[in-house]
């Protein structure tokens, strides 16, 4: 049972990813998560207001079925294969955390002061929410794709805008990581 519940090495799921990649172009398919939200949109009827949700979504109901795979994996992982404390937290991001005044999370993934419903109560809170959705929501589309989606597929498509995206994708954590979230909090 250790193998189930144990950390697996990263060479056993970057070769799982790279053999998705591969049977995924054999099909002519590309993976992305955000383009799920276009799919849903076109189910709930969105089209009827805008031409990009004018296509045929039974296409990608594959790529439903795999955020689908994923909620539950990820639910069936945090409830029965896991130990009480999730994740070991490198003491010096609790020292950068308790600067922020931001708790270190208690036997959770993230911390009660940024994702906890109190928290998206509050105007900041809601603010931060609705400006980041926002930002998630135009973005994406503009993008050509999520980070899933340029990072795994793209890259392993050998795309150079791909190539271009996760630099950004980086670059844009590294800003928010360093100046604004400091700011913010």
């Amino acid at each position: 049972m250790d193998f189930i519940y144990g950390t697996w090495h990263w060479s056993i799921s970057g070769f799982l990813i790279g053999m998705i990649m591969l049977l995924l172009v054999y099909f002519g398919k590309s993976f992305g998560m955000s383009s799920n939200l276009r799919t849903l949109c076109t189910i709930g009827g969105a089209k009827r207001f805008s031409d990009f949700f004018d296509f045929d979504w039974r296409e990608q109901k594959w790529n439903l079925a795999m955020v689908l795979g994923a909620i539950l994996g990820g639910y069936f992982a945090t409830q029965f294969l896991s130990s009480p404390n999730i994740v070991n937290i490198n003491p010096k991001t609790i020292e950068q955390l308790s600067k922020l005044n931001i708790d270190a999370p208690e036997g959770k993934i993230v911390p009660d002061a940024l994702f906890s419903i109190e928290a998206m109560q509050t105007p900041k809170g809601f603010s931060i929410l609705l400006i980041g959705g926002l930002l998630i929501g135009f973005g994406t589309p503009y993008a050509g794709g999520c980070t899933s989606g340029h990072a795994i597929s793209g890259l392993s498509n050998l795309q150079l805008p791909s190539l271009i995206a996760v630099i950004g994708f980086f670059i844009g954590g590294l800003i928010t990581s360093y100046f604004i979230i400091p700011l913010l909090f």
